[in-house]
């Protein structure tokens, strides 16, 4: 009964939301443009965002911890980055050429990221990923990737297993078979995958599955390391969610741990569509016009795109000062902290846990160190981790919106703008929400 007075109570506050997921659902398919934002009874619809809040539709203002899917740690509005953008929106948006900021914006990449002799960039993270994989293929000479299961890369058709989609409906059986599923942070069964068959590439999130769900066990990655230099596979680093996170070098700063190439997004377009892939001189020239026939193909009419260029250099630039990543680590330990206290007293099995400025909440768990534990490195069943109770997260989401916060509801990304307050009447609403739960 709770449950259909606050669904009441959240149609009545969201109700121009509700009117618009109605007509949207008419025209495009379940109303969204993106998976993750599926939510029950319906969405909410955003108008505008500054710092660390957003505000709809309906006038209700949110701390916002979807931070632009995690692109967003400087938050909503950095006034550098809007001025950078509105600069190079009065001198054009597109010129089908080549412009200086993609030069600067290279520089920057290359000098903060270790390993990155050159780089490329894309529209997106998916096409990073997409084009990485293509570049340890044409340099191995080998078909076959690794990649590990509940590890996120993007939706293109090669990285599908081991995702949210099981089944991979609609991609070629040929695809799926060139791909190797092994289980996250085990270093024999990633062994035993190489030593099967020749693999080009070994493709892992740094900080763990899933944006950090299932968290890196200490040494995995220097493990995996080791495995690839000795099988002769590239050593790929997804940083589309922890690049420039972890620290302005990313995870191979953070974790002292060089990869072959390395991926980004989100972030080092400061928040606008961009992506772009980075490593080693040898691989990375398989893109150059010199080698004719054997020339790695990459078109892409907005690769380097001076808007995402121009606010990708005011981002990284910030950024590279290492203030804005202490900030938001700072709030968010405070966070993970204020949730666990609320589940500790409402006697849940629930865990909230995370590291650098990415949390999550795990529900139904069982775990024996839940109340011995520092919240950052799990060695819990990283099944049980992945298998999301979705229909209270659902729920708690739409409570969490009701009581004045957004988050994806199993977690979430906090920025350099989070304050202190928001922190506290983040951990007020959750008392509230799981109360009203």
């Amino acid at each position: 009964m709770q449950q259909d007075v606050l669904e009441e109570k959240y149609r009545e506050k969201l109700s121009r939301s509700g009117q618009l997921y109605e007509a949207a659902r008419k025209i495009i398919p379940d109303g969204i443009a993106h998976d993750i934002r599926y939510s029950e009874p319906f969405p909410v619809y955003i108008t505008h965002a500054s710092g660390s809040r957003k505000w709809d539709v309906d006038g209700n203002e949110y701390i916002d911890y979807f931070g632009g899917h995690g692109a967003l740690l400087l938050g909503h509005q950095h006034p550098q980055v809007v001025e950078a953008v509105a600069e190079q929106i009065r001198k054009g948006t597109h010129f089908g050429a080549c412009h200086p900021l993609e030069v600067e914006w290279a520089r920057l990449v290359t000098s903060l990221v270790p390993g990155a002799d050159l780089v490329r960039f894309t529209s997106s993270g998916t096409e990073a990923t997409l084009l990485a994989l293509r570049l340890t293929r044409a340099f191995t000479g080998r078909e076959r990737v690794v990649k590990l299961d509940a590890h996120f890369h993007g939706w293109h058709d090669a990285v599908v297993p081991g995702g949210d989609s099981a089944r991979s409906p609609g991609v070629p059986r040929g695809t799926l078979e060139c791909t190797r599923l092994c289980p996250p942070n085990d270093a024999q069964a990633l062994e035993a995958a190489l030593a099967e068959q020749p693999t080009a590439a070994i493709i892992v999130e740094p900080s763990g599955a899933s944006f950090g769900r299932v968290p890196v066990r200490p040494g995995f990655l220097a493990e995996a390391r080791e495995l690839a230099t000795r099988y002769g596979a590239m050593l790929i680093f997804d940083e589309v969610i922890t690049g420039f996170r972890l620290a302005p070098g990313g995870a191979q700063e953070y974790y002292g741990v060089t990869a072959d190439l390395v991926t980004m997004g989100k972030i080092v377009s400061g928040g606008l569509p961009g992506g772009a892939v980075a490593g080693r001189r040898d691989i990375m020239g398989l893109l150059e016009m010199k080698h004719g026939l054997g020339k790695v193909s990459h078109p892409g009419t907005f690769n380097g795109n001076p808007l995402s260029a121009a606010a990708g250099v005011a981002t990284l630039k910030i950024i590279a000062t290492g203030e804005p990543i202490a900030s938001a680590n700072a709030r968010n330990a405070a966070l993970v902290e204020g949730l666990n206290r609320v589940i500790a007293a409402k006697g849940l099995d629930w865990c909230a846990y995370g590291h650098a400025s990415i949390f999550q909440i795990a529900m139904n768990s069982d775990c024996a160190k839940k109340n011995d534990c520092d919240r950052t490195v799990c060695t819990y069943d990283w099944q049980k981790l992945r298998n999301h109770d979705r229909p209270r997260e659902l729920k708690l989401r739409r409570n969490m919106l009701l009581n004045g916060v957004d988050f994806v509801g199993s977690g979430g990304w906090v920025s350099a703008a989070h304050s202190e307050r928001d922190i506290k009447e983040t951990i007020k609403a959750f008392e509230l929400s799981v109360v009203q739960m």
